[in-house]
């Protein structure tokens, strides 16, 4: 049997609820290269790190963009932790993706996302002053904490991505 994360189509959830792509990015005009902040959107919850207004998020915010399995070739900017970025480039998904964990909590213990590394665009000024390399690099991950990883046969995971 195939694990679930291949047997379903980009239409359906992927999503690990890392933030990541709920940063704001500044694009070069002249040479087409993205910049990554720390700047989340004013709707990005950064504890939780989902959206607040999921569903009237693309009426709130125009630039919001809608993942399509049409489109998500177009788009050159998700993280390269990305559940839809790695099934696209036909890597599976790591060990730390609540699909392949069971729990919501490894995309944080592990590190990926920006749960405490995110400011809310209300309160950040301008984007300049926050330009990070975390969000668009493959993530370390930190290993699972003792407890979590014996509740799953006592396996280590990887230390990277």
């Amino acid at each position: 049997m195939q694990p679930f994360w291949k047997t379903k189509t980009l239409a359906e959830s992927l999503c690990d609820g890392c933030g990541r792509c709920c940063l704001h990015k500044l694009r070069d005009d002249e040479t087409g290269a993205v910049w990554w902040t720390n700047v989340s959107c004013r709707l990005l919850d950064t504890t939780a790190c989902r959206c607040t207004r999921y569903a009237q998020r693309q009426r709130l915010v125009p630039d919001c963009v809608r993942l399509t399995p049409d489109g998500l070739a177009e788009i050159d900017w998700l993280p390269p932790s990305c559940a839809y970025r790695r099934l696209q480039e036909g890597r599976g998904l790591a060990w730390w993706h609540p699909l392949v964990s069971g729990d919501p909590a490894t995309v944080h213990e592990a590190g990926i996302s920006v749960r405490g590394r995110a400011v809310d665009e209300r309160r950040a000024g301008p984007l300049e002053h926050h330009l990070v390399e975390w969000p668009g690099r493959s993530p370390r991950t930190r290993r699972r904490k003792t407890a979590t990883a014996k509740s799953d046969g006592g396996a280590a995971p990887p230390t990277a991505a």
